[in-house]
């Protein structure tokens, strides 16, 4: 499995490629989105069993959804994101509670930190949607000291999510400069990308996505809050946006555990733990 992008490009669309993705990620309210992952993210931190004065990375930290929570547990922490408006809400949200932890505007592909300067890097389905995965892996390594923790959490090509952002794929075409993120969760490409570097552990979960209405309304909610999901839509007429509505809807009602009148679905993801070489 290709590790890459289709096509290979050039300097300045890579660059105009970042600038669209970090447009993408600030067009959308993730901070009103992530409250419904809270259940999750709090399941993959007690995963993590992060230690009082941890220095602790978190990659693509969206709001804080486990930075705060890990800076409120005594590590150290320093989140980095590409989009400038989480960064901002992972502060706010770190100010409010009362916890110190540093988050820095920054992209996965050239992380702004020296060599070896994290105990545990982190990134809960983040890091997977940089568009040139090499890099990121590279970047992961570099920045854990040797003997730390690299962990991420990514969706699976085979899982929920990875249905539906196959649905909106065919909808709205991704560029094809970008690899895919999916392919984050597949075993043989992670060992490919991290397996020279660090002893792997891989293993499949399940992350619960509970919400107190129906499918049809969380489809609103991606459309409105959620970056791509946004964009998707964005970039189609009525018709084609009425024509994703309801095959999202469909694919949610289709897997919805939920018996009140609410939306319960589980989306398969890979935990990858891996202890980077002394």
């Amino acid at each position: 499995m290709s590790t890459t992008g289709s096509t290979t490009a050039t300097d300045s669309e890579m660059q105009a490629l970042k600038q669209r993705l970090k447009a993408t990620w600030e067009s959308g309210d993730y901070g009103a989105f992530a409250v419904y992952l809270e259940r999750g993210a709090a399941e993959f931190l007690e995963r993590l069993d992060v230690e009082p004065g941890t220095r602790m990375l978190d990659v693509a930290c969206g709001a804080g959804q486990i930075s705060v929570p890990a800076a409120r547990a005594g590590a150290r922490v320093t989140g980095v994101d590409l989009a400038a408006n989480l960064v901002d809400q992972a502060q706010a949200r770190a100010r409010e509670e009362g916890v110190d932890a540093r988050f820095d505007a920054g992209d996965a592909e050239a992380l702004p930190y020296d060599d070896a300067s994290f105990d545990l890097v982190t990134s809960l389905i983040g890091a997977q949607f940089a568009p040139r995965p090499d890099r990121v892996a590279e970047e992961l390594l570099r920045v854990c000291r040797p003997g730390g923790r690299i962990v991420m959490g990514n969706w699976t090509p085979v899982g929920f999510v990875g249905g539906m952002f196959g649905i909106i794929g065919r909808h709205a075409p991704p560029s094809p400069l970008m690899a895919p993120p999916v392919q984050w969760g597949d075993e043989a490409t992670v060992r490919e990308r991290l397996g020279q570097g660090a002893a792997l552990t891989l293993t499949r979960r399940d992350y619960p996505l509970e919400y107190p209405f129906g499918p049809a309304a969380v489809v609103d909610l991606f459309r409105d809050h959620y970056g791509p999901a946004q964009k998707a839509f964005a970039a189609l007429d009525e018709a084609g946006g009425s024509a994703l509505h309801e095959e999202l809807t469909q694919h949610w009602q289709s897997h919805n555990r939920a018996r009140d009148g609410g939306t319960h679905c589980d989306a398969e993801y890979l935990e990858v733990v891996a202890h980077r070489h002394g």
